[in-house]
Parts: structure tokens; sequence; C-alpha cells
């Protein structure tokens, strides 16, 4: 009877383990196995080496993809961070209504990408947006058409993305600044030191740890960010917004590039690894 509770655990969770295993590392191996294949319109397992790669890195529309997720990842990352810790901050100062003040502050993450895409979409409309409502308050000369330019239109896409994530980040260094103890700021008000140099010197300095973890949810987060220009931009003007997520999607199911769509998915991945595997290391290292 014994044996047996122990091994029911293992066998409950002994199905999911498998699916898991299959449908996920699976798929990821099977991914890699295209991406050395001739493989267009549908699966085709002849061998061509790294063929797919160099195709990949001599398209244009691929380092477009590149710079757009530079572009993005730096802006989406640094920007959500600076407004968190800012908005974090302020509510550490027990303002009145601070579980209202929050509820709003994260109430864009309770949205998916793809409504938060849909909305900006209208609200960054030249046609019938913020421009429109502007011109129509008596401020005809104003513009704001960064939507439909080709060189602006990926910044649409990071003020989205950063309106959606500055909450979360907020809270995640509010617990930080909760988690702190009290009496080194209130023994540094007594040295006399002002409270921006306590932020400063004391209390940002010991948060690093939360720092590094908002910065590789962002960066994950940034990476996968599909649903978001979909929804925004869907690659366009042309495709001035196209990131390797959505590069991938249209080499796959649009122009029947399957060998091709699997590299671009494959560095996507190495890409995500890069970013995942120190993190864990870090935190799953045994401490001296």
């Amino acid at each position: 009877m014994n044996k047996l509770e122990q091994l029911l655990p293992k066998l409950v969770l002994a199905p999911a383990f498998i699916l898991g295993l299959a449908f996920i590392y699976g798929f990821m191996v099977w991914n890699g196995v295209l991406s050395v294949s001739v493989s267009r319109m549908l699966p085709n397992y002849e061998f061509v080496g790294l063929a797919q790669y160099e195709r990949l890195f001599e398209m244009d529309r691929w380092w477009v993809a590149l710079k757009n997720l530079a572009i993005f990842g730096f802006l989406y990352v640094g920007l959500s961070m600076a407004l968190g810790i800012f908005l974090a901050i302020l509510l550490d100062q027990k303002v009145r209504g601070e579980g209202f003040i929050r509820t709003i502050y994260l109430y864009p993450m309770a949205l998916s990408f793809v409504v938060t895409g849909t909305a900006w979409k209208w609200i960054l409309n030249p046609s019938d947006g913020l421009q429109k409502l502007v011109q129509d308050m008596g401020w005809t000369s104003f513009t704001f058409d960064w939507l439909v330019q080709s060189d602006m239109a990926i910044y649409c896409v990071v003020i989205a993305g950063v309106w959606q994530s500055a909450g979360f980040t907020m809270a995640l260094f509010l617990a930080g600044l909760r988690g702190i103890d009290d009496s080194i700021i209130k023994a540094a008000q007594i040295d006399g030191a002002s409270l921006p140099r306590i932020y400063w010197r004391i209390v940002l300095p010991a948060m690093r740890p939360v720092f590094f973890s908002t910065l590789m949810v962002l960066a994950h987060l940034s990476i996968k960010s599909f649903d978001l220009v979909m929804a925004l931009t869907a690659g366009g003007p042309g495709y001035a917004t196209d990131v390797p997520a959505t590069f991938m999607y249209a080499m796959s199911f649009s122009r029947g590039q399957i060998g091709l769509g699997a590299a671009s998915a494959t560095i996507m991945l190495a890409t995500v690894a890069a970013i995942v595997v120190p993190y864990l290391y870090s935190e799953l290292r045994k401490k001296p």
C-alpha cells in the first residue's frame, strides 16, 4: 500500500509530462529538422545543411525584422522598467487610495496583446483617432500619423507595449520595495540623507534581483510580440514593422516557405534560450 501511495503521484503526472515532452520539446526538435531541409509548402526532409539559414540572412526583410526587434526590445524594456520603478516609488509613499490606484495601473496587463493592439490601432489611426480628435478641437495643424509612416510605425508598437506592461513592472518593483527593511531607510534619514538619495544609493541597489527578474521577463515578452504587432500594424506599412515572429508566420503560412520559417523560428528559440538559461542558472544554482 505504501508503494502504491508513493507511485500514485507519479502515475497521475506521467501523462501530462509525456504529452508536454512530446508536444513542446518534440516539436522543437521537429522545427530544427525542418530548418535544415528543403521544405516549402509541405515538409520535405531532404537535408540541405545550413542553406535555409544562409537564405534567411540574405533577405532584407529579415534584417528589417531584426532591426525592429532591437528597437522595440530596447525601448519596450527600458521604458517599461523606468516607468514601472517611477510609479512604484510614488505608491511606496503610502498615498491615499493606493489600492485603487494600483488596480488602475495594473488593469492594462489584464488585457491580451490583441486587445491592446486593436485599441491602440483605433487611437493612433490618423483618420479617426487622436489626430482627428485634436484637429476637431481646433488645432488643425496637429498631426500624429506615425501609424502610417514606415519609419515611425514601430514606435507605435512601443507605445502600446509600454502602456500594457508598465503596471506589471510597477507591481514587481513595488513588491521589492515593500520587502526592504524600513529601519535602513529611517537610519539614513536620521543621518540627514534626502529621500531621492536614499532611493538612489540604498533602496535601488538592494533591488538588483528584482531588476534582473523584471529584465528577463520583459525581454522574453519583447521577443514574443507577434500578437501585438499583428493586431496593431499587421507588420505594415509593407513590412516596416515586421519582427522575427511575424516574419516566421509570413514565411511559413503565407508564402509557403516552411524551411525558411523554421530557420527563423530556430533563431528565435536560440535567442530566448540565451536570455532564459542564464536566468535559470542564476536562480537554481546552489548557494555556497
